[in-house]
């Protein structure tokens, strides 16, 4: 999609500090970061949020999932933990619709979010 911005950093059209790539998955950066450690995960084929998927895509959501942890375990969050998150929808956060997990780290989370 042509507007989507996380779609235009997959095309490379838009930089990233990208940390991981396959020919599904795409993590990078956040450039707003809100953690120490705080890496997006996307998959390279837009689908706007986790409610879009379908069956045929628990593959490519475990995918994503797996790969959070390759993330945390990369960046040395195995031992002190992490927070992954997924917004779906306007009232949860989501600002950029194309579905993406953040990795959160490298500091103590508080409990309830949001």
């Amino acid at each position: 999609m042509d507007n989507c911005i996380f779609c235009r950093i997959v095309a490379g059209t838009i930089p990233a500090k990208i940390v991981h790539q396959d020919d599904q998955v795409l993590a990078f950066e956040d450039i707003n970061a809100q953690a120490p450690v705080h890496i997006l995960v996307i998959p390279k084929r837009h689908v706007a949020a986790v409610q879009d998927c379908a069956d045929g895509d628990q593959a490519l959501l475990g995918k994503l999932l797996l790969t959070c942890a390759e993330v945390a375990r990369a960046r040395k969050l195995n031992g002190s933990g992490y927070r992954i998150v997924t917004n779906t929808g306007a009232d949860s956060g989501q600002t950029v619709f194309h579905l993406h997990l953040h990795v959160l780290g490298g500091r103590p989370m508080g409990w309830p979010p949001g």
